[in-house]
């Protein structure tokens, strides 16, 4: 368990890291704390103490293990983003497995993202710096396989219908979002500007009622216009 100190006059994004692992915190911490536009604000061994350090602290991104003793990433991350928070913090979970049956709940928590712990420093980066800009990333390798497997298991309900039918525009971004693509990505592979990929993204979110392009990512599934 430790807390930082903010460097005089940064400006990067600051993370918290929850791990029940000590060698795990310490590597992750060492990986973020070389970037040099991020900084680790503290860690917390579980998710209690990880949600009293992001309350005081209120970092830019939180970085939660799912499986920690007592209060898990999944209690945390509702704490911390879930619907009834007012003020909600950015929450990407790790985990080691890629179809670890607390994923979906996870992102039903709130979680904007996950990513494996194997993932690499280049791709933790990226989901920090993506879920601190509100593009959060959903690991493109298992995204298919673990967000349609759980969408078909996780919920009973039937998905919601949105408030307006989907343009042919906003389907196709739908789609990119469900496959893990950011903002830049489906800017490139549809060939439109990035403030219209924005706009889009928010327009699917008035529609579908969804908090975060997770959201709309699950609904994609639930609703079978991705496959997995």
């Amino acid at each position: 368990m430790s807390e930082r100190s903010e460097r005089a006059g940064g400006h990067g994004v600051r993370v918290l890291i929850a791990d029940d692992q000590e060698i795990v915190r310490t590597g992750l911490s060492m990986i973020l704390d070389a970037q040099p536009d991020i900084e680790v604000v503290g860690t917390a061994p579980d998710g209690r103490r990880a949600v009293e350090l992001a309350r005081r602290l209120r970092p830019d991104v939180c970085l939660f293990d799912i499986r920690m003793p007592g209060t898990d990433g999944i209690e945390a991350t509702r704490s911390l983003a879930g619907p009834d928070v007012a003020d909600p913090l950015a929450v990407v979970v790790i985990t080691t497995f890629d179809l670890d049956e607390y994923v979906y709940a996870a992102l039903r928590a709130g979680a904007r993202g996950f990513l494996l712990k194997n993932a690499g420093a280049d791709m933790l980066a990226q989901a920090v710096h993506a879920a601190a800009g509100g593009d959060a990333l959903i690991a493109p390798s298992v995204t298919a396989r673990l967000l349609g497997t759980f969408a078909r298991t996780g919920s009973a309900a039937s998905p919601a219908q949105p408030i307006e039918a989907l343009t042919f525009r906003e389907e196709e971004i739908l789609a990119a979002v469900a496959r893990g693509r950011t903002n830049g990505e489906i800017s490139a592979e549809l060939h439109i500007s990035l403030s219209t990929v924005k706009t889009h993204v928010a327009s699917l979110m008035a529609k579908l009622g969804a908090r975060n392009r997770v959201e709309i990512a699950i609904w994609a599934y639930e609703t079978g216009r991705v496959r997995s």
